[in-house]
């Protein structure tokens, strides 16, 4: 099978078309069509010559992904659900403004993508892997969520004046996408290599051009790659899936803790600080009876100190088929306010994407089960 062609980098291209004995400024043009303008098929690159387009169309795959279903929520959350070449199904949510969300003041309009078909992780609160893992996304299907997302918030300018939506300043067409999160279905850095390789595309000058700090990577607590990710030039925004403060409640509800238990999660985000000096978040899904009381707010506070971490709360979407129940809302603002009375920067997320399947993998599990029944 070949490779597809969003999965290069631009050293990787040039290389290619010095191989092929083509004028490297091509890359330039070929780099164009496929990040700024999102074109969608060889003949479309129209100021490259027909015999380079013939060359790259018999080296390289030029996939896009198939939109299966939509869902749109009142607050303008966006939920897509795609179908890849081996007729897996993904999940990626586009979110509107909100703010001090994943970074700055207002994040705009952020997108959480995903890294994996299924999770092995079995988070016992989450959709993702209950039907287990199936595979890796490649860089190119990972990167393709973002030019996927912006093609169909972007459609309906197209179809109105006939031609791409271009920005005054670079000629390019304009970016729906402000910021990522790679906190969809999977684990991030359980597909480390494929996921590097796609944010560096995302955030390069001539790919996506989101700048590093505004794209997030986010894991369940897999202590060796966050000292790896520690290494890496990159300023990326790293955010720790925590949902509890103590072993004795990681370890109901998330099995990676009893490979990477608290105290070796904590001392792998103190070398990956010690490396990049980055505040870390810390994402807690408010579970009724599980972690949402404040006596468990206070373990939270002291780790969040300790590590120089930011408390993202978010209560907790149902999940068909799991037994566990979103918190009230004065236990939430309960647990809030003991890191507030605790000087630890924390948010309480308000509901975003609520009345739709909320849940990160529900879409997609609820759609692979309806099509196994039909």
């Amino acid at each position: 099978m070949p490779t597809d062609i969003k999965s290069l980098s631009r050293d990787e291209l040039e290389t290619q078309f010095k191989g092929w004995n083509e004028s490297v400024y091509r890359v330039t043009q070929l780099l164009t069509w496929l990040y700024s303008r999102r074109v969608t098929s060889w003949d479309a690159m129209t100021n490259l010559p027909k015999a380079l387009r013939a060359k790259l169309a018999d080296a390289f795959l030029l996939q896009t992904l198939e939109l299966v279903r939509k869902q749109g929520a009142h607050d303008t959350t966006q939920k897509f659900l795609w179908r890849l070449r081996d007729h897996a199904l993904i999940e990626s949510v586009l979110i509107p403004a909100n703010p001090a969300l994943y970074g700055d003041a207002s994040d705009r309009h952020t997108l959480c993508i995903s890294t994996q078909v299924g999770c092995a992780y079995g988070c016992k609160f989450c959709a993702s892997g209950l039907d287990g893992w199936k595979r890796n996304l490649t860089p190119d299907e990972i990167v393709e969520q973002v030019l996927a997302v912006e093609r169909e918030v972007t459609s309906d300018k197209w179809h109105v004046t006939g031609k791409p939506v271009l920005s005054h300043v670079t000629r390019h067409v304009s970016r729906a996408v402000d910021n990522v999160v790679v906190m969809g279905m999977g684990e991030p850095l359980a597909n480390y290599e494929n996921l590097l390789k796609a944010l560096r595309i995302l955030n390069a000058p001539w790919g996506g051009g989101i700048g590093a700090r505004k794209i997030t990577i986010s894991t369940s607590g897999l202590a060796p790659q966050i000292r790896r990710l520690g290494g890496e030039p990159e300023q990326f925004r790293l955010a720790i899936s925590l949902h509890g403060a103590t072993d004795e409640v990681r370890n109901k509800i998330m099995p990676v803790n009893r490979r990477y238990p608290l105290k070796e999660l904590v001392v792998a985000c103190e070398d990956y600080q010690g490396q990049k000096g980055r505040m870390l978040t810390f994402e807690y899904i408010l579970i009724a009876g599980i972690n949402d009381s404040v006596e468990q707010a206070r373990p939270l506070a002291a780790l969040a100190k300790r590590l120089f971490a930011k408390v993202n709360l978010i209560p907790y979407n149902k999940v068909e088929g799991l037994s566990w129940e979103r918190p009230e809302e004065k236990v939430c603002e309960s647990f809030l306010a003991v890191l507030k009375k605790q000087k630890v920067p924390a948010t309480l997320r308000r509901e975003k994407g609520g009345d739709i399947d909320a849940a990160c993998g529900q879409l997609r599990l609820k759609t692979e089960r309806e099509l196994t029944s039909t």
